[in-house]
């Protein structure tokens, strides 16, 4: 009864450690550092940067001008007439005789 735990539990170890490359001790926590730091700065810090710059923008166009309209919402895409969709105007296009 016991065996079955503990080679329960040897398989989820090996299944991890095949799972991260098979390396093992320090060189698997070394690639793994190495990757992880590659990752947030080719990924994360990037978009971070960019959000910040873009919210620091948005901040002096509006320290600027503070009466002036800033555009808060996306438009929607509308594939006919118009073009696009700034809410629910229920305009409808009369027939030309």
């Amino acid at each position: 009864m016991s065996s079955d735990w503990r080679r329960t539990l040897g398989n989820v170890r090996t299944f991890i450690g095949n799972s991260m490359g098979g390396l093992r001790g320090g060189s698997n926590l070394a690639s793994w550092l190495v990757a992880g730091t590659l990752a947030y700065f080719l990924w994360i810090k990037p978009s971070q940067d960019l959000k910040k710059e873009q919210e620091q923008q948005r901040a002096a166009l509006a320290a600027a001008d503070p009466y002036r309209y800033v555009e808060k919402r996306k438009p929607i895409p509308d594939p006919q007439e118009t073009g696009l969709i700034y809410g629910n105007k229920n305009k409808t296009s009369k027939p030309v005789e």
